[in-house]
């Protein structure tokens, strides 16, 4: 039986990295519509691959990071802020960059219910840096908190794909399922991570960022 202190973290980390809660995701596609666009994904199996470089090789693998990092700093103000300069210094595309810093700001906005007097002031967080500062000032696990983030923006990304292939909803949850072990060998080849392992090498995705800042038609934000 879990305790009443597991049982609350638990709540706290599906309310917080639920697709109700409004951080604004459903408007950001990482790149997907171009990819889409240009024909990279076509299909369930197409998308799991494109993800699985996200994932181990991008912004999955370093947002996890920066958040394991914000988790242990979640009270120290000076550090928060320079995870904070990292991770908007990381992004390879002016949209990308803006994806995680609204996300961030939007996601501290919403979670006044929940913060403590020392974060109410660190409003300029990017996406991952304020979950991990949320999830430490709150004493919620380490790893809970990575795998969580992890399993939310790869919902994100596969809801994306689901309106723009189109795929079915069985496709994308097929999508999803098989993706698992991809996010659970993130999640524990990050915990040892420093930030000197802060680096990407999803060439494909960071390109598909940038020819989406120009593309005719959209329906995404990035």
């Amino acid at each position: 039986m879990n305790s009443p202190g597991e049982n609350r973290a638990l709540l706290n980390l599906m309310t917080w990295l639920s697709p109700a809660f409004p951080t604004g995701a459903f408007a950001y596609s990482h790149g997907i519509e171009w990819a889409v666009e240009d024909g990279s994904i076509t299909d369930g199996a197409t998308l799991l691959a494109w993800l699985e470089d996200i994932f181990r090789h991008g912004a999955g693998r370093m947002d996890a990071i920066f958040l394991r990092y914000a988790h242990r700093a979640a009270a120290d103000h000076a550090a928060l802020l320079s995870l904070a300069e990292q991770a908007l210094a990381t992004a390879p595309a002016r949209e990308r960059q803006q994806e995680t810093a609204a996300q961030g700001a939007a996601f501290i906005l919403a979670a006044a219910p929940w913060l403590p007097p020392a974060l109410r002031e660190l409003t300029d967080l990017p996406y991952p840096v304020a979950v991990g500062a949320l999830t430490g000032a709150h004493a919620i696990a380490e790893d809970s908190a990575t795998l969580a983030l992890l399993q939310a923006f790869a919902g994100n990304l596969i809801s994306a794909a689901v309106r723009l292939v189109p795929l079915g909803q069985n496709a994308g949850l097929a999508v999803l399922a098989a993706l698992e072990p991809t996010l659970l060998a993130v999640a524990a080849e990050t915990r040892a991570a420093t930030l000197q392992d802060i680096g990407g090498a999803a060439f494909r995705a960071d390109i598909a960022a940038m020819r989406h800042e120009t593309q005719y038609t959209r329906l995404f934000r990035s």
